[in-house]
């Protein structure tokens, strides 16, 4: 290896390393305030708080990655530019190509460890995290209940004054507020001195065990003037038995999309035989569906008959209503309506469920290409940066990071918009997922090809002196007494 690729690579990873862990510093951070209040006043230990988020750091690879790829090729080719020694290199000869050999060697290899980190790594990681927080409460299952608040915990609000044991199991002054199973107000309230949370590893169930006290129930009576007197049941109990499901406890809002779904914890082999059962499922209910509202309707395969000459055809009248009476006709037109109405219903139920089952292989579909299209973004990353700093000939920390958080936020964007896009049907996975590579390619290409030849190279002097002298004459014209001092 010569001392020209021997600086640069150095160069570039000794950049590339020192982004890298800044910016995974911030999606650390990031993460650890969208987590916050999983991890915020459950008296967990260090030890869970440092497994809950060295499960979290591998989905956040994908985004710092090609980031820091991005932005060490702009710094470090900024800053050769800057100093002039991109220069020296091309006056002895060694062109932008000869210059990046021996690092888009290094992408290459970057790329192929990128891809596995996503087929291996990632899954196993995402599994993980997300049994760690389904059972975590097995663990501590007190962590659910925070002392002095009120606790969002399955069909239940509870309120503890004080936790006390070796994990938090033995309660005093329990509140609870039982949540209506329709839309309407809190109508049952449980007070108890002391309490007890049993839980076991072989169970999915955890035990509340209440110890003297008293439930209060709203009654609603049957007539309404009877409402302004409030009625209420109030009970005693010396021991009460609660049953709260575990998976309740560290419920997840989907719309937020905390958690991926179980495409984002198999890898390609998992994911393709996924797909193939997955695309049979739904041909077979496809094919049964329709057979199912053939017959319901009277629709039959043509069966081929043997045509008799003897047999005279009688034929029909136009209005076949007419053979009938008009109470007959009335019940013909209900049934006809009726099963009108129950095939449409069945249609529309069928259409539905069918959309939810594309939408999970559109999903797979994207969880699969995703894998690929972190190890191309390192490369594309790379012939933007690289060649867009030796055009701007600006290194540090100023100039590169605006560039690179514009072309970021904009492959960002691009993708998680088509990524949306194609798994609600409106493009194909593939293209949904490729579409940020596909539309940035050409900038690439253009940059690269723009940088090697020298041609058309952007001068920001050109850019600012202009304005800066507008703003010079503008304040000489309105403040001339600052000019003749």
């Amino acid at each position: 290896m010569k001392i020209l690729d021997k600086y640069l690579l150095k160069t570039f990873l000794f950049t590339f390393a020192t982004v890298f862990v800044i910016l995974f510093f911030i999606f650390i951070l990031q993460t650890v305030w969208l987590f916050i209040s999983e991890l915020a006043g459950k008296d967990l230990d260090l030890i869970l708080v440092v497994k809950f988020l060295l499960f979290s750091m591998p989905r956040i690879i994908p985004l710092v990655l090609p980031l820091s790829v991005l932005l060490a090729s702009i710094m470090t080719f900024g800053n050769l530019a800057e100093n002039y020694e991109f220069a020296a290199m091309k006056s002895s000869g060694i062109s932008l190509q000869r210059a990046m050999r021996v690092l888009i060697i290094f992408i290459f290899v970057l790329s192929i460890v990128a891809f596995w980190f996503a087929n291996n790594v990632i899954p196993y990681a995402e599994y993980k995290f997300v049994n760690f927080r389904k059972n975590i409460a097995q663990a501590k299952p007190a962590m659910a209940i925070a002392e002095g608040q009120f606790n969002d915990v399955g069909f239940y609000n509870i309120k503890v004054n004080k936790k006390t044991g070796e994990n938090g199991n033995h309660l005093t002054g329990v509140t609870i507020h039982e949540k209506p199973s329709t839309m309407g107000e809190n109508k049952t309230v449980i007070k108890s001195k002391t309490g007890e949370l049993i839980s076991s590893e072989k169970s999915s169930i955890l035990q509340l065990v209440l110890n003297d006290g008293y439930y209060y129930q709203d009654v609603t009576p049957k007539k309404y003037e009877d409402r302004a007197k409030l009625p209420f049941i109030k009970g005693k109990f010396k021991k009460q038995i609660i049953n709260i499901d575990l998976s309740e406890l560290n419920k997840v809002d989907d719309s937020k999309e905390s958690i991926a779904g179980t495409n984002a914890m198999l890898n390609v082999n998992e994911l393709r035989y996924t797909l193939d059962s997955l695309n049979k499922n739904l041909d077979n209910e496809i094919v049964s569906f329709s057979e199912n509202i053939n017959q319901r309707v009277g629709i039959r395969k043509a069966v081929p008959q043997p045509v008799r000459k003897d047999i005279k055809k009688k034929q029909l009248p136009n209005n076949l209503m007419s053979l009938y009476s008009n109470k007959d006709q009335v019940d013909i037109l209900k049934m006809a309506g009726s099963n009108i109405t129950s095939n449409i219903y069945t249609i529309e139920t069928t259409q539905k469920d069918l959309k939810d089952k594309q939408r999970e292989i559109n999903k797979h579909l994207s969880a699969l290409y995703e894998k690929f299209v972190i190890a191309f973004a390192c490369f594309l990353m790379f012939f933007i940066g690289a060649p867009l700093g030796a055009i701007i000939r600006k290194g540090g920390l100023g100039l590169p990071i605006v560039f690179a958080v514009l072309i970021f936020i904009t492959f960002h964007f691009i993708n998680t918009f088509g990524k949306r896009l194609s798994q609600e049907g409106g493009m194909s996975p593939f293209l949904g997922s490729w579409m940020s590579s596909f539309i940035l390619s050409p900038l690439a290409i253009l940059l690269t090809y723009r940088a090697t030849n020298d041609n058309g190279l952007i001068n920001f002097d050109a850019i600012t002196t202009p304005i800066s002298q507008l703003f010079q004459k503008i304040s000489e014209r309105f403040f001339p007494a600052q000019k003749q001092e």
